[in-house]
C-alpha cells in the first residue's frame, strides 16, 4: 500500500518506469547521494522533487500532507535546490552548498539538497566531491545532469545513478491524454515538444501551436527566389517564436506568485525565492526559444524530406528525366541546409541571423 502511495508522488514523471521504480524503492532506505541523468525535459526535476518529498514526509511520501505540499511549492526548509546564478555552479556556490550540508535539518529527520545541471559544474566538482566522500548522516544529495562528462566521473562514482531515457512522442502523447488532452491535439503537441515533458505541458495550453507548425510548413510556398520574400519570411518566423513565449511567461507568472505566497506564509523570504525563480525562468525562456526554433526547423525539414521521398519513389524514377534529377538535388540541398541550421543551434549561434541566412540560402537554390 505504501509503495502505491509513494508512486503517486511521481505522477508528473512520464515514460520513466524504471527510474521511478528505482527511486520509490530507494525512498524506503536512502543512501547519501543520487545522480539522476538524462536529456533535458525527461522528468529529472519532477522526479527529484517527488523523491525529496518522500524523504522528508513524516509518512514516507503521502503526497497530501503539509510537508509534501511545501516541497511541491519549493518552500520546505529541508529541501534546498541549489540553482546556478550564471553559466554554471561556481566554486563559491558549491562551498555554500557544502556548508549547508553540514547543518542539521530544521524539522524533518533528514534534509535533501538538489543540485541541477551538475554537468556544468566541473570547476566546482572538487568541493562537492569531498562532501560526497564524507557525507553528513542527515543529508541526502540529489544531483541532476544531462550527461556524464569524463570530468564528473569521480562524482558519479560516489552516487547511486538513476538513468532517465529520452521520451518518445508516444509517451508524451499518452501523458497528455491521461490529463484530458484530446488524442489529435495530444499527438500534435507531442510532435512539437521535442520529447520534453515540460515543453509539452505548456504547449498543451497554447491554442496557436498548430498554426505555428503550419507557418513553418508553408515556408517553401512563400519563398520565390527574391531577397525581399526571404527577409519577410524570416521576420514572420522570428515573430512567431516571440509569440510562442506568451504561454510560458503566463505559466511562469503563476508559478512565481504561488511560490512567493507559499514562502511568505511559511515565514521565509519571498524576495530571495523570487530572485532564484526569476533567474531559472530566464534560462528556461532562452531554452524555449531554441526549442521552438528547432521544432519549426524540424517541421520545415519534414516538408522537403516528404517531397524528396515522393519524387525518388514515384513511378518511373529509374529513368528520371534531367529535370527530375535536378529537382531531387535541389530538394536534397534544401534538406541539408535546414539540418545544418538546426545543428548550428548547438553552437549558440545568433538565432535571428541564422534564420535570415537560411531563408536566403533556400531562396538562392530556387534560382
Amino acid at each position: 500500500m505504501r509503495r502505491a502511495v509513494v508512486e503517486a508522488l511521481f505522477a508528473d514523471v512520464a515514460g520513466q518506469q524504471t527510474a521511478v521504480a528505482q527511486l520509490v524503492a530507494a525512498a524506503a532506505r536512502p543512501v547519501h547521494a543520487y545522480l539522476l541523468h538524462g536529456p533535458p525535459g525527461s522528468g529529472k526535476r519532477a522526479a527529484a522533487a517527488a523523491f525529496a518529498a518522500a524523504l522528508v514526509c513524516p509518512d514516507g511520501g503521502c503526497g497530501a500532507c503539509d510537508a509534501c505540499r511545501r516541497v511541491a511549492s519549493g518552500v520546505h526548509p529541508d529541501v534546498i535546490v541549489a540553482e546556478r546564478s550564471g553559466a554554471s555552479l561556481d566554486i563559491d556556490a558549491a562551498r555554500a552548498l557544502v556548508g549547508r550540508a553540514q547543518r542539521r535539518p530544521y524539522e524533518a529527520g533528514r534534509q535533501v539538497l538538489i543540485v541541477p545541471d551538475v554537468h556544468l559544474a566541473e570547476r566546482a566538482a572538487p568541493a562537492l566531491l569531498k562532501t560526497l566522500e564524507e557525507p553528513p548522516a542527515a543529508t541526502v544529495f540529489v544531483l541532476l545532469s544531462e550527461d556524464l562528462p569524463p570530468a564528473m566521473a569521480t562524482v558519479a562514482s560516489r552516487c547511486v545513478t538513476v538513468a532517465f531515457n529520452p521520451l518518445t512522442d508516444a509517451a508524451v502523447a499518452a501523458w497528455l491524454r491521461d490529463r484530458g488532452v484530446d488524442e489529435e491535439r495530444a499527438e500534435a503537441v507531442a510532435g512539437a515538444s521535442g520529447g520534453r515533458l515540460d515543453r509539452a505541458r505548456v504547449l498543451a495550453e497554447d491554442p496557436a501551436v498548430e498554426a505555428r507548425h503550419r507557418r513553418w510548413r508553408a515556408v517553401p510556398q512563400r519563398l520565390d527566389g527574391t531577397g525581399a520574400a526571404a527577409a519577410q519570411v524570416a521576420a514572420d518566423l522570428l515573430a512567431s517564436i516571440d509569440e510562442a513565449l506568451g504561454p510560458l511567461r503566463d505559466s511562469h507568472g503563476d508559478e512565481l506568485q504561488a511560490a512567493v505566497e507559499q514562502a511568505e506564509a511559511a515565514g521565509m523570504s519571498g524576495a530571495t525565492l523570487r530572485r532564484q525563480i526569476e533567474e531559472r525562468h530566464r534560462r528556461e525562456e532562452r531554452r524555449w526559444r531554441t526549442d521552438e526554433l528547432r521544432s519549426g526547423l524540424a517541421a520545415l525539414a519534414g516538408v522537403y524530406r516528404d517531397r524528396l521521398v515522393a519524387s525518388v519513389g514515384s513511378e518511373g524514377a529509374t529513368a528520371a528525366s534531367p529535370a527530375r534529377a535536378l529537382e531531387e538535388r535541389r530538394l536534397a540541398g534544401h534538406l541539408r541546409a535546414v539540418e545544418e541550421c538546426s545543428a548550428a543551434l548547438d553552437r549558440n549561434a545568433q538565432e535571428g541571423l541564422l534564420l535570415e541566412a537560411l531563408m536566403v540560402e533556400l531562396s538562392d537554390m530556387l534560382t
